[in-house]
Formats: C-alpha cells, structure tokens, sequence
C-alpha cells in the first residue's frame, strides 16, 4: 500500500512539473522580447528558477530600469521561499550537500506537494517529483520560448511589448484569494502607480513589492504554496 501510495505521489509530482514547466515557454519568449539574449533567459531560468522573480526582473528590464533595481526586485520577491524552506525542511530532513541541493528546488509547487505529507518518505517523493520535473522542464521551455522569441524580430510588431505585464498579471490573479491578498495588491498598484512619473524605471515595483512583504510581515500570516514556480 505504501509503495502505492509513493507512485501515485511520484505520478501527480510530474503531472504539476508538466503543467507548470510548461509555461517555461511564455518566460523565454517575453525575456527575449525585453532585450535579453537566449543564453541570458536560459542562464535566469537555471540558476533564479522562481518564476515570479523572473518575470519581476525582465519587467524591470523591458521598461528601461536599471539592472540593479531589477535584479532587487526579483530578490524580494524569491525571499518568500526561504519562509517555505522552514517549512519544508524539517519534513524532507535532508543535511550536508543534499540539503544545499534541494534548496535550489523550493519552489511553490514542491511546496505544496510536500506539506501535505504525513510520512517522511511520502514528503521526499513529493518533493522531488515535484522539485524536479518542474526544474527540467521548465528550462526546457524557457529554451525553446527564447529561441521562439528571438525569431520574431522586432517584438512591438507582434505586441510583446506588452507580454510581461499580461504574464505578470496572469500570475498575480489566482493569489487574490483572500482580503489580506487583495489589499496588498491594491496597495502596492496605488503605490507603484504614485511613483511611475516621479521616480527611475524598476523603482515603483521595488516599492510595490516592499509594501506586499510588510503587510506579510505585519500580518504575520504564512505565506500559502500557489501554481507557478517562481
């Protein structure tokens, strides 16, 4: 039963790393379309891979930020996975070198697939099923987006130009789920909106992301695992 129960864990691990991998596909395409090289996508998706973060960054980027206020912002927003990483952690009990390595594979799906868990090893599987399949396949995609992408020509002809903010907002809207949630975004548009005239390119969602992680912090409510790998 319990061998059964793991493949049945293993199997709904790589069915969400296909799903969420999948939109690998759309990052390539739009960090391409914000002005950065093939490699450049690539070399985001393997070593950030935390989706928001990434799209955050090339948003930054697309709009004429400067790179280090762009890199801030993806930052920020990745530091919800060290708040997973307390969670996960002890349930995965893994140390040394193992435990460095399955850092790189917190993520909010991996997450979601092992704090369910009841058993040890029913949490490992699920987090490396997960984990995994989600890391592959959505480099795969990130590869084959940017190379999509960059056949494209000028992206404004197509309206890329507009892609980061319609992908951004597409991961955005399934987390306004609850009131905290929503008052956040709300607060930190009114507050990125107040500052877009006024301020260099990348800083309003600097700011944006500053007001969602103190009203976290104030708050003090745990951050819950959402779809998307970030």
């Amino acid at each position: 039963m319990a061998a059964d129960t793991t493949r049945t864990i293993i199997r709904d691990g790589i069915a969400v790393g296909v799903a969420t991998g999948a939109y690998g596909v759309s990052f390539g395409a739009i960090s391409v379309a914000a002005g950065l090289g093939v490699w450049q996508s690539c070399a985001l998706s393997l070593l950030v891979f935390t989706g928001a973060s990434q799209f955050a960054l090339v948003g930054v980027i697309a709009s004429g930020g400067n790179p280090a206020f762009a890199a801030l912002s993806g930052l920020l927003l990745g530091t919800r996975n060290t708040l997973y990483g307390l969670k996960v952690a002890p349930m995965v009990d893994w140390h040394g070198p193992r435990r460095a390595a399955a850092a790189h594979l917190v993520i909010d799906e991996s997450t979601a697939m092992t704090i369910t868990r009841t058993s040890r090893e029913h949490a490992r599987a699920g987090f490396l099923a997960t984990g995994l399949s989600v890391f592959v396949l959505w480099n795969l995609a990130t590869l084959v987006g940017a190379l999509a992408g960059d056949t494209l020509g000028d992206p404004r002809t197509y309206g890329l130009d507009a892609a980061v903010g319609a992908a951004f907002l597409g991961l955005l809207w399934p987390r306004l789920d609850t009131a905290r949630n929503r008052v956040a975004a709300l607060l930190g548009a009114a507050v990125a909106l107040s500052l877009v005239s006024v301020v260099p390119a990348g800083v309003p969602v600097l700011a944006a992301t500053v007001v969602a992680l103190g009203i976290a912090l104030v708050t003090k409510d745990a951050v819950e695992p959402q779809e998307d790998p970030a």
